[in-house]
């Protein structure tokens, strides 16, 4: 009785300690400011899927010239995809469809874009579109900017 009262005690502090630092990383990320919720699907192809898979649910952050992308389930200290200002091409926007509706959160705008080749959605607020796009106009003076 002792041993299981040990272990089930042993789990509930190894459970609290995860939840303590997968809190104290998303604090970390956002701790810089510049930070928006934002969903991210990588490598799509041409025809769009409307199907909801291949989402990522993530936080993206403005770092300089970059915006890194970082999981939320996750406990990797490091941004998952980094995006860099100058590489990234605005193919167009849209709503999203069918299932991807579950798949993302209320409201989003999924923006089509590539990066150095790889065609990829991202899907975030209106008010974190609008940033995001500003963003990318406020490039330094002779930086390609393409914005649909």
């Amino acid at each position: 009785m002792v041993l299981a009262l040990t272990v089930c005690g042993a789990v509930i502090v190894l459970l609290a300690l995860a939840l303590f630092v997968f809190g104290l990383r998303r604090r970390l990320i956002q701790r810089s400011g510049g930070t928006f919720d934002c969903s991210l699907r990588w490598d799509v192809a041409e025809k769009t899927d409307t199907s909801g898979k291949g989402w990522g649910y993530g936080i993206a952050r403005y770092n300089g010239d970059r915006v890194e992308w970082f999981r939320v389930f996750s406990y990797a200290p490091r941004p998952r995809r980094v995006l860099e200002r100058s590489a990234i091409e605005v193919a167009g926007r849209r709503a999203p469809e069918g299932e991807e509706e579950l798949a993302l959160l209320s409201e989003a705008v999924i923006l089509t874009c590539l990066h150095r080749g790889v065609r990829l959605e991202l899907a975030m607020s209106d008010d974190a579109l609008t940033g995001f796009l500003a963003w990318l106009e406020a490039a330094p003076p002779g930086q390609r900017v393409n914005v649909a």
